[in-house]
């Protein structure tokens, strides 16, 4: 007999729920420092996560698309532990959430890294048009843990030439847009849309992209009011 999928809620949630997601079912282990837009997910009333837009690492975002900083966003954060519900039915209510309280808002950015063995099958699952790869960029390790530029510049200012940091060549991310309009639809389908990229490896190692991109971790049922 087939059972019910837990009942899904995604629902605006407090910046301490965000930050424990990130940092216990994220890679990167930590919430971005930016404005931040933050929506936490719910099955059967159990807190299971969090997707999180904001400006993202650049101030020039989407200027590449004809559009000011405040015209669009950057998913920033999926954080889930394990899950029943599909991640790209998560992230389809948040854009809907997201538009509804942000009326102007005509695309969102999303980028799927390589070095963590994702291409981003979350975003192709919910038809996100593919724009190639992002330019690589300098990463820094600090007290063994390894950030993203701009994240490490803002945690710790002027540290990035001190002896116990090292720099190392970050990867060049996959990039995908979901425009919020018909007329940025037109925009990228027209001029920049490209074929998806695929996962490499054999059909007996095959991992669930909804799994595996949206960060879920197995773990022990954790309740956030």
């Amino acid at each position: 007999m087939k059972q019910n999928k837990p009942k899904l809620l995604i629902d605006w949630c407090s910046h301490d729920a965000a930050k424990y997601a990130c940092e216990n079912w994220h890679y990167s282990k930590c919430i971005p420092k930016s404005k931040l837009v933050k929506l936490g997910v719910w099955e059967n009333e159990v807190f299971i996560g969090v997707i999180i837009f904001g400006v993202g690492a650049t101030n020039t975002l989407v200027k590449r698309f004809g559009l000011d900083s405040n015209q669009g966003c950057e998913l920033v954060r999926v954080a889930l532990r394990s899950h029943v519900n599909t991640v790209t039915k998560m992230i389809s209510i948040a854009l809907k959430m997201l538009k509804k309280a942000n009326p102007g808002i005509r695309l969102v950015v999303s980028f799927a890294d390589p070095e963590q063995g994702h291409v981003g099958g979350i975003y192709q699952g919910g038809n996100w048009r593919f724009c190639g790869k992002s330019q690589s960029s300098d990463e820094y390790i600090y007290k063994g843990k390894r950030w993203q530029g701009r994240s490490f510049r803002n945690s710790f200012k002027g540290m990035e030439k001190h002896p116990s940091v090292k720099t190392v060549k970050g990867s060049s991310k996959y990039r995908y847009v979901m425009p919020m309009d018909r007329d940025m639809n037109k925009i990228i389908e027209r001029f920049l849309i490209r074929k998806y990229p695929k996962r490499v490896e054999h059909e007996s190692n095959a991992v669930d992209f909804q799994s595996t991109e949206g960060g879920a971790v197995p773990t022990d049922a954790l309740h956030i009011e």
